[in-house]
């Protein structure tokens, strides 16, 4: 796989593919207090994004089509009920900017553009059958949003745990494990496992930090974010039936892996194109044929 250095400089691509406008949008399922906008490329209000690329879909299905979903939260670290930012915005919007256009491009699945934010709701998360959780290593849960992660999971869902470093965040994160699961647990995933093998072969499980960390850590090849995280751990959550619900991807940074592909050429080359974005696609193409 060769992928260009980075999506800005596709960026004519994206909008040559949406020439055809007017088009259809996809329905948004997700959050509906005006809190973020339903185009990501708007976030912030300051058009910082609308150079990300954008493409058409279906006039005919709009709907029929893979969206990147991200979960909205709350935090112990950003205070009860604080709405407007916290540790579930990390990395937004650029790598479900980035990763949905990847995605659309490299494979044969029909992707939203925009993609959707939902809260921990049923009625919103049973719209999205890949939902994906960033930095959950301060997160807090109530019994009845342990209840709804629960059940959705149970029902078919599937969920992306990313971006959380170090013995104390999976701690906190391994308790609001056992508030969805208390008689389950999760089991780490072998290199074997078929979900690293989907549409990219993987021969490692990597450790992918963020650009920062990555470029501090070059010349001594160091990997790994903090002093206690020096091991990548891909651990999975199964139902009755041995179907992989949940995987968690635990002192490792796929997210930044999108987010910073342009940020630098020997970042996308040896973070990006190795690994975030082989291993994310093949997390999206297990969750969708299991």
């Amino acid at each position: 796989m060769k992928l260009p250095h980075a999506i800005f400089a596709l960026s004519l691509l994206g909008c040559a593919l949406a020439a055809d406008t007017p088009a259809p949008s996809p329905t948004n399922f997700g959050i509906k207090d005006g809190s973020v906008p339903e185009d990501p490329r708007e976030f912030g209000g300051r058009g910082q994004f609308l150079d990300f690329p954008t493409w058409p879909v279906s006039k005919e299905l709009p709907n029929d089509l893979f969206t990147f979903c991200r979960l909205r939260y709350n935090s112990e670290d950003w205070g009860r009920g604080r709405r407007g930012g916290g540790k579930w915005t990390t990395d937004y919007p650029d790598a479900d900017l980035n990763f949905s256009y990847r995605l659309q491009q490299l494979t044969s699945l029909q992707v939203s553009p925009k993609g959707a934010i939902v809260d921990i709701n049923a009625e919103q998360m049973r719209h999205y059958p890949f939902i994906y959780m960033i930095e959950p290593g301060h997160i807090s849960l109530t019994e009845d949003e342990a209840r709804t992660i629960r059940e959705y999971l149970l029902n078919g869902g599937f969920i992306m745990v990313d971006d959380f470093w170090g013995e104390e965040e999976w701690e906190t994160f391994h308790v609001a494990l056992k508030q969805i699961f208390p008689e389950r647990d999760a089991q780490e995933l072998p290199l074997e496992h078929e979900i690293f093998h989907m549409v990219f072969p993987l021969k490692v499980r990597p450790q992918i930090p963020s650009v920062g960390h990555a470029m501090a850590g070059r010349s001594q090849g160091i990997t790994a974010e903090r002093f206690d995280a020096e091991t990548p751990h891909y651990r999975g959550v199964f139902d009755d039936k041995k179907r992989l619900m949940m995987i968690i991807c635990h002192n490792t940074d796929l997210g930044d892996g999108w987010e910073e592909e342009g940020t630098d050429p020997w970042y996308f080359r040896e973070f990006s194109e190795k690994y975030a974005y082989p291993l994310g696609i093949n997390i999206v193409f297990y969750a969708l044929t299991h």
